[in-house]
């Protein structure tokens, strides 16, 4: 599975230049734009003091009216196709970095939950690369409206007096630069201590929501309210204090541009004084002030909310990193070929692996960093076609990494794992190999036979009828209002564990995959339930390779192999029969799960 994008790219400057034409258009129109309002009051001065003159034909203030009307729907139509190639150019480039993140993403989804968090995945998909679309609509655009507005400005004035414009290019840059830099450098602090108080105020609230019952019973949701209120009350205050700067510093870049307006009328009058323009122009330049150094200052407060955009970039950049580690490993594990060559390969791959699903680990060691321990260490395991195996042990000796080299989401960096003799990271190959029952399998909020058909999408109902016979909740859904179009409301809040565990066991058989991976999937579940869904997914997964992951020894009869893990390898393996004769530890743990012997 190989990278197609070049990951090595940052998310902002390749994307600047590829489309660079088409924000520079938008940038100028949007220039136009402003110089369109500029030349609007610029008019609109002229022919109110001509008009103040009581001119005795108004031919001699037609051209004045005309150039109004013409600068006031130019401003409307320039701006309209301005939002048009800008917004046209932002959304080509969102959806090249959508199908970049999914490229990112997608060779992960194997491991998806352990690598990133739902909240981080959300943000990653819907507002990281908004926000990096804000960093071309709000900050990029105008900031290049501004400096081509910024530099014919200054020309217009050289022209006219040189010395006016040296003084007009320092004031504009203090307006352009040099403010909106001392406004971000002195809210830095401000704003890294907000995100941090919002931060620890959405954990408190996301650990209470998930444990609100847990805080009812032990009378502890006082406790958890005041708390929460006053975390909140910080956050409000450092966010009231940003709001506070934001303010004064908006209202002391308006005080520059009215200080603006002044120097421009003084030096208008200036010029009048010489004679050099006609009175009916002063309060035209007084005038077009107003929108030009006005666009320096919405420029520049785009600026200071620059650093909002910075956690986006974070995070997809270290979407990509794991990628590209994990393509590096791949690729170094497998030689290089040509696309159609790869294609071929999958297909033989495919045909292979649907003959059966015997597993073989050959020394399988894996490590996630070079500078770690390793998390497995010469690992070898062979299941046959059928055959089923349990994985126990502490958390954190191995077991999902074990199971994630076992499905290819990772890929081991000594020995190999291969199915049917072909390994597992062969192109997608691998995607038909293998079903998972976890611990918390998803119900959405549709029918009950949409759900199940999550397994096939084109199984018939009768299809969906047969494996849900099979595992025991034929009669349960032929009771239900609907039938199998009932609906089974949010998370599936209609069944209890054991059965939403029996639905997504259906899920599995019409999958048919010959590989089956039980992530503890009775975890929760009161031990009669818990009993009886064991015996059910042994009966209906018959002639499956199982690799069932598990804490406790519950149900190692049925088992061929038992396998315990310390620090990432085999302390101790064999039958229950073998286990209970030879291990005194495994005789003690079986007791321990089992009190009544």
């Amino acid at each position: 599975m190989r990278a197609t994008d070049n990951n090595s790219q940052g998310w902002f400057l390749p994307y600047l230049k590829q489309y660079f034409w088409a924000f520079l258009a938008a940038a100028l129109l949007g220039a136009l734009s402003i110089g369109c309002a500029g030349a609007l009051l610029f008019t609109s001065g002229h022919l109110i003091t001509r008009s103040a003159l009581k001119p005795e034909n108004i031919l001699m203030v037609y051209v004045p009216i005309v150039l109004v009307r013409t600068f006031g729907f130019s401003k409307a139509v320039i701006q309209y196709l301005e939002l048009l190639v800008g917004h046209d150019a932002a959304l080509r480039l969102v959806s090249r970095m959508r199908v970049r993140l999914y490229r990112a993403v997608e060779p992960q989804a194997l491991m998806i939950r352990s690598k990133f968090r739902t909240g981080d995945l959300l943000g990653l998909l819907a507002e990281d690369i908004e926000q990096l679309q804000n960093i071309y609509l709000k900050l990029v655009l105008p900031a290049l409206s501004a400096l081509l507005i910024y530099a014919a400005g200054i020309l217009a004035l050289g022209w006219m007096d040189g010395t006016f414009a040296l003084l007009m290019a320092l004031y504009g840059g203090f307006l352009l630069f040099i403010a909106p830099a001392i406004s971000l450098w002195t809210s830095l602090a401000k704003r890294r201590t907000f995100k941090q108080e919002r931060s620890k105020a959405y954990q408190e609230l996301t650990d209470a929501l998930f444990g609100m019952s847990d805080l009812v019973l032990s009378g502890r949701t006082g406790h958890f309210l005041s708390a929460f209120t006053q975390q909140h009350k910080r956050a409000a205050m450092v966010e009231n204090s940003l709001r506070r700067n934001e303010w004064r510093s908006h209202w002391l870049a308006q005080c520059l541009v009215g200080g603006g307006i002044v120097t421009m009328t003084v030096w208008a009058g200036g010029l009048v004084a010489q004679g050099r323009i006609e009175a009916t122009w002063l309060a035209s330049f007084a005038l077009v002030t107003f929108p030009l150094l006005d666009a320096f200052v919405r420029a520049g407060e785009a600026v200071v909310h620059a650093p909002e955009y910075q956690d986006s970039l974070r995070r997809l950049k270290d979407s990509e990193k794991d990628t590209s580690a994990f393509a590096a490993r791949t690729d170094a594990k497998q030689p290089a070929a040509d696309d159609a060559a790869d294609t071929t390969k999958e297909q033989a791959a495919a045909q292979r692996l649907s003959h059966g699903g015997n597993l073989l680990l050959n020394n399988v060691s894996y490590r996630y960093a070079a500078t770690q321990d390793w998390s497995v260490r010469n690992i070898s395991l062979h299941v046959p076609q059928g055959g089923k195996v349990a994985l126990l042990g502490r958390s954190g000796a191995g077991k999902s990494t074990l199971l994630n080299l076992i499905q290819g989401a990772l890929q081991p960096d000594e020995g190999s794992v291969t199915v049917a003799g072909v390994p597992v990271s062969t192109g997608g190959a691998y995607s038909s190999l293998f079903a998972v029952l976890n611990q918390q399998p998803y119900l959405f909020d549709t029918t009950v036979a949409n759900n199940i058909r999550l397994g096939r999408p084109d199984a018939t109902l009768d299809e969906v009828r047969a494996v849900t016979e099979q595992v025991g909740l034929g009669t349960l859904i032929d009771s239900l209002p609907e039938g199998y179009d009932t609906r089974m409301q949010e998370t599936g809040l209609r069944f209890s564990g054991g059965e939403r565990q029996r639905i997504a066991l259906a899920r599995i058989l019409l999958q048919n995959h010959p590989i089956v991976l039980l992530d503890e999937p009775t975890v929760g579940l009161d031990p009669l339930t818990e009993h009886e869904l064991m015996q059910t997914m042994f009966r209906v997964l018959e002639g499956k390779t199982l690799i069932w992951i598990t804490h406790h020894l519950t149900g190692m009869k049925h088992m061929d192999e038992v396998i315990f893990m310390e620090q990432g390898t085999i302390s101790m393996r064999g039958s229950h029969d073998e286990l209970w004769r030879e291990h005194t530890r495994y005789r003690h743990l079986y007791k321990l799960d089992h009190p009544s012997l």
